[in-house]
């Protein structure tokens, strides 16, 4: 009998694997011992590993059938945001399922592809089947903060675990927006992620004259950071149409009813407001941005601090980040440093390539009226890690449209949850096209 994702998805989340960000964490030491005692007993050849007993990820090698055929990787983090659960209706630990609904903490990001990605998984091994490539599979810690302990930390550290892998699908893409046509039909819009904004944290340090509070100083640390951050914060960012914004907006109005004009600004701002919710992710990655987001200086009010930092979380889009960066700089000025937090370039992979054409086969046997176009994340995942590597890297976490009209809510935010029919249909859909691809 085919294992329900839907409880496996429960039972992952009862594992408080809360990020905090800066290398504080519960860990996800007991989850991925969890997936790894799954995976070995079904008769799978599963390591455990990471750089500290706390912060594990588990990978696991499936032979495929043709070894001539290059390998995919399937990757899921096993990390959440923290909860706070006295904003929750219901324990978010606690992995419920109510009203049509798996409720908690990482439901939707992204316990459910691990869910689903296991379920696939002892599903072949019940039934002694074998894809037809290698299908690589990690659950990996740390995509909440910055990897350093789970995929860049894999990455860097074991890439032999990845040899012979060419693409890899993991979190964001392959789920319907729901949207009304033109003439009042319902379009289901499946974006799958071709692209991400590159993640570059910038942490920037002014320095300046200490003294008392009373006694203004020539040179005021706080007073040059403020002016040099602001000048960020107020920046308008040019207009950027890469070659995957770009089709997303034209495919996306197309199947809308609605003739994109992608070649004034004005036209891609009247385009996005045409695609309804799916602009959100359009209006985002048509520019790239700079966003100051924390600041330090100073311990008493009467005593002039000589240091003062800020931290700003720069997203360029592909192909823009050697000028991104320099607008950034020279916005700053010369009056104070900077120094990188975390430098994660952009991704860009093929639209026209048989992975994504894969992808999309498998959606439509599932949904014939699905369309089916590619889009760039606005913030990133694990793929940022894995595509140096040279792995093509796409966002496909494919979940089923609830025949009741449910959706995923909640995402970082209070009482989060995902439909039980989106995970049971969407494991089916993950499992098709990790069959046949």
């Amino acid at each position: 009998m085919p294992v329900d994702p839907a409880l496996l998805c429960a039972e992952l989340i009862r594992f408080d694997t809360s990020n905090y960000g800066e290398g504080k964490s519960n860990g996800e030491h007991a989850a991925a011992d969890y997936l790894l005692n799954h995976l070995t007993e079904a008769g799978y050849d599963a390591v455990l590993l990471g750089p500290e007993e706390t912060r594990s990820s588990v990978v696991v090698r499936v032979q495929g059938t043709d070894p001539t055929l290059p390998g995919l990787l399937v990757h899921a983090h096993l990390d959440v945001v923290p909860a706070e659960p006295e904003q929750w209706s219901m324990d978010p630990f606690a992995g419920t399922i109510a009203d049509g609904y798996i409720y908690g903490r990482g439901a939707a990001d992204m316990k459910d592809m691990a869910a689903m990605t296991l379920a696939t998984l002892l599903n072949w091994a019940e039934e002694g089947i074998r894809p037809r490539r290698d299908i690589v599979v990690a659950f990996v810690a740390d995509e909440e903060d910055k990897g350093d302990y789970g995929a860049l930390w894999l990455a860097a550290e074991h890439p032999g675990l990845f040899a012979g892998v060419e693409a890899a699908i993991g979190e964001s893409g392959g789920h319907a927006t729901l949207l009304e046509a033109a003439d009042g039909s319902t379009v289901r819009l499946y974006p799958v992620a071709a692209g991400e904004r590159g993640t570059l944290h910038l942490r920037v340090r002014a320095e300046g004259i200490s003294g008392h509070g009373s006694r203004p100083v020539p040179v005021n640390a706080v007073s040059n950071l403020i002016e040099a951050v602001s000048r960020v914060d107020n920046y308008s960012w040019p207009l950027v149409l890469t070659p995957v914004v770009r089709r997303y907006i034209a495919e996306s109005t197309a199947a809308l009813g609605y003739a994109a004009d992608l070649d004034s600004e004005a036209g891609v701002e009247a385009s996005i407001d045409a695609m309804g919710e799916a602009g959100t992710v359009a209006r985002v990655t048509v520019r790239c941005s700079a966003t100051p987001t924390v600041l330090r200086a100073g311990y008493k009010v009467n005593v002039i601090p000589g240091v003062a930092e800020a931290d700003i979380d720069i997203r360029c889009l592909p192909g823009t980040e050697e000028e991104t960066l320099a607008t950034v700089r020279q916005l700053l000025g010369p009056e104070v440093t900077t120094s990188f937090l975390s430098h994660q370039p952009p991704v860009q992979s093929p639209v026209d390539s048989p992975w994504f054409s894969a992808m999309r086969d498998a959606l439509l046997r599932h949904d014939p009226d699905a369309v089916v176009v590619p889009m760039c994340m606005g913030g990133g995942t694990d793929a940022k890690a894995f595509a140096p590597l040279g792995i093509s890297c796409y966002g496909f976490a494919p979940l089923a449209t609830d025949p009741e009209g449910r959706t995923i809510q909640g995402v970082h935010g209070v009482d989060e949850r995902v439909p039980v029919a989106a995970v049971r249909g969407g494991q089916l859909i993950l499992q098709d096209f990790l069959t046949s691809v």
